[in-house]
């Protein structure tokens, strides 16, 4: 699979060599001298691909949601955008933290190199802090002995088979789904220090910590703020411009 993070810095710093090259020969030489194709295209590419990589690494980073496991929060098809200076900043390919900004806090949905396999990113809903006690039993969920309030909003207008809900992690609310013939198997652990538990708000259809275990915090990409397109076999057009709660 082609890391594009790492193709982006390659094609960065190549450009920057054929810039300086250029800057240094054109002290040289005569400023209309003739320059061939390939130095010409570097030159002129360097400066907008960098801004991209600082962008990208620093700033914002677009992603598309493969998946169901975020409904009704997040459909397959909504294009995302995702805040990455919150959390730090990082160094793109090697992700080493170089200035810590601020601290993910429950209910956010974020975007995460995926532990069992990092080069691939999925997101979730942050349910619990390093050195909580997260359970959930008959469907609910507690964090450090606390149910989470959860209120019924009926059957979920897209598919009957699903009960929507809302539930409020600290002081913000959200909806969540539960499918009507959902696995009720019970789940309890404690969040190890430096690492973060995630579910998916389509409980019963979400591939997430109850599976595979938690997430450390260097794999956080970043927390998804803005749906900016939705598109599945044609435009959404009331998702757009939505923001992500």
């Amino acid at each position: 699979m082609l890391d594009f993070e790492l193709l982006l810095v390659v094609v960065t710093a190549i450009s920057g060599i054929i810039w300086v090259y250029d800057r240094i020969r054109r002290r040289r030489r005569a400023a209309d001298a003739p320059v061939s194709y390939w130095v010409d295209l570097g030159r002129s590419l360097f400066p907008v691909i960098l801004i991209v990589l600082v962008a990208r690494s620093f700033v914002i980073e677009p992603f598309r949601i493969p998946s169901g496991s975020m409904l009704p929060t997040l459909e397959s098809g909504d294009f995302i955008l995702v805040n990455k200076f919150g959390y730090g900043l990082r160094l793109p390919v090697s992700h080493q933290l170089i200035a810590p900004v601020g601290d993910p806090e429950r209910g956010d949905v974020v975007v995460f190199r995926y532990p069992p396999n990092p080069g691939q990113d999925y997101i979730k809903r942050i349910v619990g802090l390093p050195g909580d006690r997260i359970t959930y039993a008959n469907r609910r969920l507690s964090i450090n002995g606390r149910p989470v309030p959860m209120e019924s909003l009926g059957e979920w207008a897209k598919d009957d088979a699903f009960a929507l809900l809302r539930e409020r992690i600290d002081d913000d609310w959200h909806e969540l789904l539960l499918h009507r013939n959902g696995n009720r198997r019970g789940f309890s652990a404690r969040v190890p220090e430096g690492e973060y538990f995630v579910m998916g708000d389509n409980r019963d259809r979400s591939s997430d910590s109850r599976f595979w275990g938690t997430v450390p915090r260097d794999h956080l990409v970043g927390e998804a703020f803005f749906i900016w397109l939705s598109w599945n076999g044609g435009p959404n057009w009331s998702r757009m411009g939505q923001r992500i709660d």
